[in-house]
C-alpha cells in the first residue's frame, strides 16, 4: 500500500511539471538511442568488413609488393611483382597446397556505350582463375577463357553496378563498350555481391590481362598475385610455397629481406575486426557521455522539485509521514524519469537501426539495448538519490517556514 502511494505522489508530483518532466525524459532518451545506434553502427561495420573479406573465400591469399616486415627498404631495391612471377608460382611442380595463380593489374577509366558514359570504381586486368579465386560468379553469359587470354581479345565482363549504370535493364552480353579508346565485347555479367562502405565491389570491370596492359597500362609490373590454396586448411603450406618461389625469382636469399609480402583472408580479417572493435568501444564511449548528461540533468530537475515543494514536505512531516517515505516518493521519481526517458530511448534506438547511417547499415546489439537501459534505471536512482535525502532531511519546521 505504501509503495502504490508512493508511485501515486511520484506520478502526481510528474504530471504536475508536464514540460521539465518531458525534457528531463529526453536528455536520458537521446543517451540511451545513442549508445544503442553508435554501437550498432560499429557492430554493423564490423559486419559489413567481415562479409567483404570473406566474400574472397577463406582459401584466398594476396601477394603484393613492399616488406613483409615493413621495414624502410630504399624503393629502387624493392622488385615489382611481375607476370613471370605469377607463371613461376603456377609452374610450381613440387607445390600441392597452391590451386590456382591470377596476377592482377587495376587501373581507372572511362566506359562509353552509345551517348552514355560512365567511370567504373576499376579496372581489372587479369586470368579467368581470378573469379574462383575471388569468389565472383557470373550471372549472365560466361567468363573469358585462357584461349582469349593467350589471343589478347578484347572481352569484358561487367560488375552488377558498371552494368546498370551502363545499359539499365537492357542485357549487355553480346554489345560493345569502349574503354581507353578501345572496344570491348561483353561477354558475362557478374552476380551483385553487394556491400556497406564506401567501395562498391559490384563497380568494376574485369578483362583479360594482355588487353588491359596493352591499353591502359603497359606491359610491366603488375599491382598484385592473387593466389587461391587448394583449401582453407593448406593456406599456411601455400604461403611457404610462394616465399620459396618468389625469393627463388626475387634472387633473395634471406627471408627476413623479402621484397613482397602474403596477406591471407583470416589475418586480414583479424587486423580489421581489432581495428572496428576499438571504433566501437570509441563510440560507445562518446553515447556514454550523453547518458551522463541526462543523469547530471535529472540531478538538477529533482533539486528544483525539491526547492518548490519544501513545504509540501514539511506539511507530509509534520503530518507523521516517515523520512524513508519522503526519500522513496523523491527516488520514485527520478527513477520513472529514468525508465521511461529508457524505454522511449530504446524504442528510438531500434527504429533508427532501420536507415543507413554513413553508407552502413547499423545491426543492433541484444546486449546494448538491455545495458543502456539498465544503466539508465541505475542512473535515476544514482542521481536522484541526492534531492532524495536532501528531501527527507529536511526538519518539518524549517520545511514549512520556506518562502
Amino acid at each position: 500500500m505504501i509503495l502504490w502511494q508512493m508511485l501515486r505522489f511520484a506520478v502526481g508530483g510528474l504530471a504536475a511539471n508536464k514540460v521539465r518532466s518531458a525534457l528531463t525524459m529526453l536528455g536520458v532518451l537521446i543517451g540511451v538511442a545513442s549508445v544503442i545506434l553508435l554501437l550498432a553502427v560499429g557492430n554493423g561495420s564490423s559486419v559489413a568488413v567481415k562479409e567483404s573479406i570473406t566474400s574472397l573465400g577463406t582459401n584466398s591469399l594476396t601477394v603484393s609488393s613492399g616488406s613483409a616486415s615493413g621495414g624502410a627498404r630504399a624503393t629502387s631495391s624493392v622488385k615489382k611483382l611481375t607476370v613471370a612471377d605469377a607463371k613461376a608460382l603456377a609452374a610450381d611442380t613440387d607445390s600441392t597446397a597452391i590451386k590456382s595463380v591470377a596476377p592482377v593489374v587495376t587501373t581507372s577509366g572511362t566506359a562509353l556505350y552509345g551517348d552514355i558514359s560512365y567511370s567504373p570504381g576499376s579496372i581489372v586486368g587479369t586470368y579467368p582463375a581470378y573469379f574462383e579465386t575471388a569468389n565472383q560468379k557470373v550471372a549472365h553469359g560466361e567468363y573469358f577463357t585462357d584461349d582469349d587470354v593467350l589471343g589478347s581479345r578484347k572481352v569484358a565482363v561487367l560488375g552488377a553496378t558498371t552494368a546498370k549504370q551502363l545499359f539499365d535493364t537492357a542485357d549487355p552480353v553480346g554489345k560493345k563498350i569502349v574503354l581507353g579508346g578501345t572496344p570491348f565485347t561483353v561477354v558475362g555479367v557478374l552476380q551483385a555481391k553487394g556491400g556497406s562502405g564506401f567501395t562498391d565491389p559490384d563497380d568494376v570491370v574485369i578483362a583479360p590481362l594482355p588487353t588491359v596492359q596493352n591499353a591502359f597500362t603497359g606491359f610491366g609490373s603488375v599491382n598484385q598475385i592473387l593466389v587461391q590454396a587448394s583449401s582453407a586448411d593448406s593456406t599456411t603450406a601455400a604461403q611457404a610455397e610462394i616465399t620459396r618461389v618468389l625469393l627463388g625469382t626475387h634472387a633473395i636469399a634471406d627471408p627476413t629481406k623479402a621484397d613482397f609480402r602474403i596477406t591471407s583472408q583470416s589475418s586480414l580479417l583479424t587486423a580489421r575486426e581489432s581495428t572496428t572493435k576499438t571504433f566501437t568501444v570509441l563510440l560507445g564511449a562518446v553515447a556514454a557521455i550523453s547518458l551522463l548528461v541526462g543523469g547530471i540533468g535529472i540531478t538538477n530537475i529533482m533539486l528544483v522539485t525539491v526547492t518548490e515543494r519544501t513545504r509540501e514536505i514539511g506539511i507530509r512531516k509534520a503530518l507523521g509521514a516517515p523520512r524513508a517515505v519522503i526519500l522513496g516518493q523523491f527516488l520514485t521519481e527520478s527513477t520513472l524519469l529514468s525508465v521511461l526517458g529508457a524505454g522511449l530511448g530504446v524504442a528510438a534506438g531500434i527504429a533508427g537501426s532501420h536507415f543507413s547511417i554513413v553508407g552502413i547499415k547499423p545491426v543492433v546489439i541484444p546486449e546494448s539495448v538491455i545495458g543502456a537501459f539498465g544503466i539508465a534505471v541505475a542512473i535515476g536512482l544514482f542521481f536522484g538519490s541526492y534531492p532524495a535525502n536532501r528531501a527527507a532531511s529536511l526538519r518539518p519546521i524549517d520545511a514549512l517556514r520556506h518562502e
